[in-house]
């Protein structure tokens, strides 16, 4: 029996899991660690995540060793070096956003249309690595000029375990220099930026074999967002994946790269089959209801709150509550949005509001599926909002879709571990090998009549936050 291990590299943790041919988890583990922030600066060790890798994988296995081994990371995260590979300055991570300026150069010189045409990326941000490659270049011009090799955090992880300087088209389809049509570097931009492809990893594909750590074949794998949707099962035609957990986020494939529309913010990414794939999200989700909970249900369980929310009908008996704690993003983006409850009248208590703030996320998931488009016939739930039956219930009425649990809530180790498979020949494809992984409930609308609840939160939506208000 072969063991897989898959890492997922997260913002604040990393998490490593041991899985046999039938994708059980034999065993996992996780560490977590701290950044370095300063205002907008949001930095780390480069050389602290391969420390972590190493120690989290060593725990999960518990001596025992894997037959393959992949890993996926964040986005964005940024690291340079000389040409022997070593670190000129700490790696600047995916939150940061020192590089406002560079950004509305950048936008300035290429427009938002080409850079969409080009790289999928609808909005030129100070979070993307080709703005802060332009800011170390003005800022920091001693280290710019000694730059030999540019990595995110999943390359410079295979660069430091294996030797090999090979990246995936997930990981760079933000990055603003990665042409994700052809799948190779954007010439115009590097020009820009004043470096060169020489600088950039070789672009491999995900499940290639491309090294070996202590003897166990590195294979390539994805960015988490992707790795996740496989571990998920969200593999063929039709199937996408949910995940609320302190956001909402929805992956979403795509045969082809959707049209540019003025004002739209829904990135394509380069998929794990070499197609494309929309990343759609929301600024709190299951935030919105720890925050409700911590502030006015002291002492409950998130379980408590689903009884309490449970007696409530449909509509949550004329409570609306708008969501945007953290502001909004799809389908209205406005960074500076608030919330509210609306409609409350003195008939109402904790279990209205809870409910309403669990339907307000469920229509936010239905913005996000009318946003994505294309066929969608089922919704594979994952993240902690997939723990709550009465949520997933709310979510399949309200989208009209059949809404799948996993039995391991645990996805992106699980997917990358299915990379590693693939790899080495365990399984035969990355679809088949998804085929394997057991789903836990299944949900499938009732009936439940949720038209005038969702219409009365968009009204609401614009009433407390109108297009273009002065703050």
């Amino acid at each position: 029996m072969k063991r897989l291990l898959g890492i997922d590299v997260g913002t604040t943790a990393v998490k490593a899991g041991l899985y046999d041919e039938e994708l059980r988890e034999l065993s996992s583990h996780t560490l977590e660690y701290s950044l370095r922030t300063e205002g907008a600066l949001v930095e780390a060790d480069a050389e602290a995540y391969v420390g972590l890798v190493l120690a989290c994988a060593e725990k999960a296995c518990g001596g025992l060793i894997p037959d393959a081994v992949s890993i996926d990371t964040q986005c964005e995260t940024l690291i340079v070096t000389d040409g022997d590979g070593v670190p000129l300055r700490k790696a600047i991570v995916w939150l940061d956003n020192r590089a406002v300026r560079e950004a509305e150069e950048l936008e300035a010189v290429f427009g938002r249309r080409t850079v969409y045409e080009t790289t999928g990326q609808p909005e030129i941000a100070a979070a993307w690595p080709a703005c802060k490659l332009l800011w170390i270049k003005r800022h920091e011009p001693e280290i710019f000029s000694a730059v030999r090799k540019i990595f995110l955090l999943g390359d410079w992880l295979i660069y430091r375990l294996t030797g090999e300087f090979v990246t995936e088209g997930t990981l760079q389809s933000s990055t603003l220099y990665f042409d994700i049509r052809r799948g190779d570097w954007w010439e115009e931009m590097l020009s820009c930026l004043g470096i060169t492809r020489q600088m950039l990893p070789r672009i491999g594909r995900t499940t290639e074999r491309v090294g070996v750590i202590q003897g166990v074949p590195l294979i390539l794998g994805a960015m988490d967002q992707v790795a996740g949707s496989v571990g998920a099962g969200a593999v063929s035609p039709g199937v996408i994946t949910e995940m609320t957990g302190t956001t909402l986020a929805v992956l979403s494939p795509c045969k082809e790269i959707p049209p540019y529309r003025e004002g739209s913010i829904i990135p394509c990414h380069v998929h794990w089959d070499g197609g494309y794939c929309r990343l759609l999200w929301t600024s709190a989700a299951g935030l919105a209801l720890r925050w409700f909970r911590d502030g006015f249900c002291e002492g409950k369980s998130f379980g408590e709150l689903d009884l309490l929310a449970e007696g409530v009908p449909p509509g949550a008996e004329g409570v609306t509550f708008v969501p945007h704690l953290c502001g909004s993003a799809i389908p209205d983006f406005q960074p500076d949005a608030t919330a509210a409850f609306c409609g409350l009248r003195l008939c109402h208590g904790r279990a209205q509001l809870i409910r309403a703030v669990m339907e307000s996320v469920a229509f936010m998931l239905k913005d996000c599926l009318d946003a994505a488009g294309g066929e969608i016939r089922q919704l594979r739930s994952v993240g902690g909002g997939s723990n709550s039956p009465l949520w997933c219930r709310i979510k399949a009425d309200v989208t009209g879709r059949e809404l799948l649990t996993l039995k391991d809530k645990e996805c992106a180790t699980r997917g990358s571990a299915i990379f590693a498979g693939v790899g080495i020949g365990v399984f035969p494809s990355v679809r088949e090998a998804a085929g394997r992984i057991a789903t836990d409930a299944r949900y499938l609308p009732t009936g439940a009549d949720y038209t005038d609840a969702y219409r009365r939160y968009r009204r609401f939506c614009r009433r407390v936050n109108p297009p273009g208000r002065e703050e």
